[in-house]
């Protein structure tokens, strides 16, 4: 994606991988302002403190600080340390594991003069693959849209609702509830977007709102409560959001809210899909609900919001009586059942395990 007619991804590696480069996202849409990680400990910090944030590019970060960790001590204790470290920095999204668990028993088994260069080779290739991936899944997702699309002949626009950002930024670059959105507008298809403002953080707001006007993209931010109010009077075609974590049985774990945006979409008919590659299914869990971490994260996102003031000024105000308790699971689960497909980038597959498992047999026995 551009920023500034400039090609940027999300995360990339520096002075030859001892220096790991992320896009702060804690500053949009306000600032738009590179971070620059030299430890495990900072790539920890930049992700329990959502300067990244989204599942793939969580995983991507995870590697990146796995790698760093090998120039402050390749030994197998250190590296094993830093990998748990950076393995609870946020315990809901799957990814996370995922790249850790590629990356820790290949370092492990390489002579420790080696251990930089192999982190490095394999954090670069989780970053380049997570780009193909989403490329290729943004592909399936249009397919989607045009299929929708043909069921309404007399439409002009393809009005889809998101939820929370799972553009460029929650990726290493193209995204995955945004990807077929980018493609579909790049090969003219009159696209229109709702974006959800996705509280407490507002990642809809703040970070998908700006991707897509960077891009030319039509759009309308909402508060989280309009989406219902618009399905009930068609004016959502499709809703698509991406995920966190995926059981292999299909229900899809994703930022607080988007289950009522499936119920919304379930009673009024309008299909709903999750956009997501396969390293964010968890093939060691069934029940969403009952296996799935949920993050609680610090009721200060609630009850504080920041913008900018008439000076163009960062400012952070109270919203909430002084005092007053906030709770702020940062999760729900979306039960199979009301989910209409999950895209990846094999293609389009219902949410069941057996459809699951068409497009990755590979995992029958896992």
């Amino acid at each position: 994606m551009k920023v500034g007619n400039k090609h940027y991804r999300s995360i990339w590696l520096e002075d030859e991988g001892h220096k790991v480069a992320v896009i702060d996202q804690t500053l949009l849409p306000f600032r738009f302002e590179i971070r620059q990680l030299t430890s495990s400990d900072e790539a920890v910090a930049a992700i329990r403190d959502m300067v990244v944030r989204g599942a793939p590019l969580i995983g991507a970060t995870a590697s990146c600080g796995l790698m760093l960790a090998t120039l402050q001590d390749p030994s197998d204790t250190y590296l094993k340390q830093a990998a748990e470290q950076l393995l609870v920095a946020r315990p809901t999204a799957v990814n996370l594991r995922w790249a850790l668990d590629r990356m820790l028993p290949e370092l492990l088994t390489a002579n420790e003069s080696d251990r930089f260069a192999t982190a490095r080779h394999l954090a670069q290739s989780i970053c380049d693959e997570d780009v193909h991936i989403n490329s290729t899944l943004g592909d399936h997702g249009l397919g989607v849209f045009q299929d929708i699309l043909k069921t309404r002949p007399d439409s002009q626009v393809l009005n889809v609702l998101t939820h929370c950002n799972a553009g460029w930024l929650a990726t290493v670059d193209w995204g995955t509830a945004l990807a077929p959105i980018f493609k579909g507008h790049d090969q003219g298809m009159n696209i229109h977007v709702w974006v959800d403002e996705t509280r407490p953080r507002n990642q809809g707001a703040s970070l998908t709102a700006w991707e897509l006007q960077a891009h030319g993209i039509p759009h309308t931010v909402i508060a989280d409560n309009a989406g219902g109010h618009l399905m009930q009077h068609q004016q959502v075609d499709v809703c698509i959001v991406g995920s966190d974590r995926t059981t292999r049985s299909g229900d899809v774990c994703n930022k607080i809210g988007t289950y009522l945006k499936a119920l919304a979409a379930h009673d009024n008919g309008v299909p709903f899909y999750a956009a997501l590659p396969s390293s964010t299914i968890d093939w060691t869990i069934r029940d969403g609900l009952v296996e799935i971490p949920i993050e609680s994260r610090p009721g200060t996102e609630v009850t504080h919001i920041t913008g900018v003031d008439r000076d163009d000024q960062l400012t952070r105000v109270r919203l909430t009586p002084e005092g007053s308790p906030a709770a702020n699971p940062a999760f729900d689960v979306t039960p199979r059942h009301y989910v209409s497909g999950i895209i990846t980038e094999r293609g389009v597959s219902s949410a069941s395990e057996k459809a699951l498992l068409e497009l990755y047999p590979e995992h029958a026995d896992s």
